[in-house]
């Protein structure tokens, strides 16, 4: 009997994953092309955060004073004869104009990419003569690892401040909703005080007061503490209007009439109804965190050198002439672009998949 038991329960388990593998493989057959693209857009940024030693080619604070302003090298494959020395190659870049910092390659040699070598995806045998996949900034510090390394910020930062900002604006909405009363008309008054003030300015001027001394971890939370107090306010209020009608339904006056709290009927009946609505507008919430982020760091108020994050790495960018002389100074702005567009895309899919007049 024990035997059968345990049999059964793991042709039950067995059937579970099996029907959760193909619901994630229905999903992903009725999403569109643009919304697998753009998943597979978040997944790999997501993986560049989490193991970004190893896909950063080199140190990213490291500054090779000699390339600066380096453009992208070219990549090329060695013969199969010369595939003991590495796979691909590329010709090294030495300075011809120094006052206008223009490169040529050297074509008389051969600088050797190694793959999976001293902990990284790719690299050189040394600093002092890099492989600069996207160019190097105006220190001459690898672009490429510098963004590799910013993701973690960049793509950290929507996270976190929308897990802030979401828990905050659930739970006071859904708390203000139900009960009514002076404390829903309080806490309305207060986030439509907040909603009235210009939410940039405002970050602008909560920003300046961070101190200049503050570490870079220290600095990031201060960023996302304040980016999730200026952006719980306007969730709120929706979801206070979404618990207002909830609190009516025969299922919570059921609750109510059975003597169950407060909190049991917010948590167990008020929140659950409109979980889905949360889900979409915390995913489409996203892309405001990163753009804010961004923007604080571009403007010298965010993240500061020498640590990374996509919006600092612009702030050479806004020098015309910078931009006109070494283009590829606006890639880290093509991450941002495809980060904030991949995160609408998917948040649109989301709301047409859980919204039931249009769910299929």
């Amino acid at each position: 009997m024990n035997v059968d038991g345990a049999m059964q329960a793991n042709l039950q388990g067995a059937a579970v994953a099996a029907r959760q593998t193909s619901g994630v493989a229905r999903e992903w057959r009725l999403a569109s092309r643009t919304v697998r693209f753009s998943a597979i857009c978040l997944a790999l940024f997501y993986l560049l955060a989490a193991a970004s030693p190893f896909f950063a080619s080199y140190d990213p604070t490291y500054q090779n004073r000699e390339m600066p302003d380096c453009p992208p090298m070219s990549l090329h494959m060695n013969a199969p004869s010369d595939w003991s020395r590495g796979l691909f190659y590329t010709h090294p870049m030495r300075m011809q104009d120094p006052i206008a910092r223009t490169f040529v390659a050297d074509t008389s040699r051969r600088l050797d990419i190694h793959l999976f070598t001293r902990g990284h995806l790719f690299t050189t045998d040394s600093e002092r003569e890099p492989y600069f996949m996207l160019g190097s900034d105006g220190l001459g510090r690898d672009l490429y690892s510098r963004i590799v390394y910013g993701s973690r910020v960049s793509m950290c930062v929507g996270l976190i401040g929308v897990l802030i900002s979401f828990s905050l604006g659930i739970t006071i909405g859904a708390l203000s909703g139900y009960i009514g009363g002076t404390v829903d008309f309080l806490i309305m008054r207060w986030s439509e005080i907040e909603m009235s003030l210009p939410s940039f300015y405002f970050l602008l001027a909560l920003a300046a007061v961070i101190p200049s001394g503050m570490s870079t971890v220290a600095t990031f939370f201060m960023i996302v503490a304040i980016m999730s107090f200026i952006s719980w306010a306007g969730f709120a209020r929706i979801i206070r209007g979404m618990a207002s009608s909830v609190r009516s339904r025969p299922y919570v006056e059921a609750a109510r009439a059975l003597g169950a709290s407060r909190w049991r009927i917010i948590t167990r009946h008020i929140i659950p109804s409109v979980i889905g609505y949360a889900i979409v507008a915390a995913t489409l919430s996203i892309p405001g965190f990163i753009l804010g982020e961004s923007a604080l760091s571009l403007l010298g108020l965010g993240i500061q050198e020498p640590a990374a994050s996509w919006g600092n790495l612009l702030a050479q960018a806004q020098d015309v002439q910078n931009l006109a002389r070494y283009p590829w100074i606006l890639i880290p702005g093509i991450f941002i672009f495809l980060a904030v567009m991949s995160f609408n895309f998917l948040g649109d899919h989301l709301r047409d998949r859980l919204d039931p007049a249009t769910a299929g």
